[in-house]
């Protein structure tokens, strides 16, 4: 009748005939040898991806780290301590990484892209930000790529001196950064880089906000020439981007025209409240 449950196919089987055809199953044969073969590759590489997701997280995690630690750059009284504790952290994400490129050993980086792209994001992030800080420069791809070559310590050489030759073997590891990476990492780069601009006007330096504006005007036309033919992630952050301009470009201007007024230590209040202003108008 209406409303009833509706009957399977194979519903009209006994039960205890499905089980004897299970039963009657070789587990020896030539394909359930190969069915389990494929479950042990897809448990394997699951297993993996689960592995890198974990590696990506903490790579993520110290890399926020080094970023609210360079944050500190402008206001610390040695900006060289700053700089050398940050290198101490980002040699430790570079650890991290090495763990990734073992695993990526033999297999295709494409596969677990998803898995690591986030962590390799936010260390870009990190490292162009701290680039920047000693240079006003940004860092090329093929800079980050040579610090992401990794060989094996040679704590085995000494118990292993009588081993053979083809025993020897050079063991290096290495992870390429993708060009969509990179973009996306310089991307996230121009927020901090808004943030780095309203505290230096904090802390009383009137030259950094200037300096900012032309570089991020230079990257903002780099990722304008890109437009809609690159990646949808790279042109989903480039509104972000222009949001950053728009507010270091209003910093300068309150600096150009209202400078002469207004104190130094309340410049930062200036800023802040129109930056809130332009984020209520953008319905942020």
């Amino acid at each position: 009748g209406s409303g009833g449950f509706r009957k399977r196919k194979h519903d009209n089987f006994p039960h205890g005939q499905r089980r004897e055809e299970k039963e009657n199953v070789n587990p020896s044969s030539a394909l359930m040898t190969s069915f389990k073969l494929f479950q042990l590759e897809l448990d394997t590489r699951h297993d993996k991806y689960e592995r890198l997701v974990k590696l990506s997280r903490d790579i993520t995690i110290e890399s926020k780290r080094t970023i609210f630690l360079l944050h500190r750059f402008t206001s610390a009284p040695n900006g060289e301590e700053i700089l050398n504790e940050s290198e101490v952290k980002l040699d430790a994400v570079r650890r991290k990484i090495k763990q990734v490129a073992q695993e990526l050993i033999g297999e295709d980086m494409y596969q677990f892209h998803r898995a690591i792209s986030p962590g390799l994001q936010e260390y870009i992030e990190a490292v162009s930000f701290q680039y920047f800080i000693k240079t006003r420069s940004l860092i090329s791809l093929e800079d980050i790529n040579k610090q992401l070559i990794f060989s094996a310590e040679d704590r085995e050489e000494t118990t292993n001196t009588t081993s053979n030759s083809h025993d020897k073997q050079p063991c290096t590891w290495s992870l390429k950064v993708t060009p969509v990476d990179y973009l996306l990492g310089v991307a996230d780069l121009t927020g901090e880089l808004m943030r780095l601009c309203i505290s230096s006007v904090g802390n009383g330096d009137i030259d950094t906000p200037f300096e900012l504006s032309q570089f991020l005007r230079q990257i903002y036309d780099g990722f304008t020439f890109i437009g809609n033919t690159g990646p949808y992630e790279v042109s989903k952050k480039l509104y972000t981007l222009k949001q950053s301009l728009a507010k270091v470009e209003n910093a300068c201007y309150t600096l150009k025209v209202r400078g002469s007024e207004i104190p130094k230590h309340m410049l930062a209040d200036v800023f802040s409240t129109k930056t809130e202003m332009i984020d209520q108008e953008e319905g942020l």
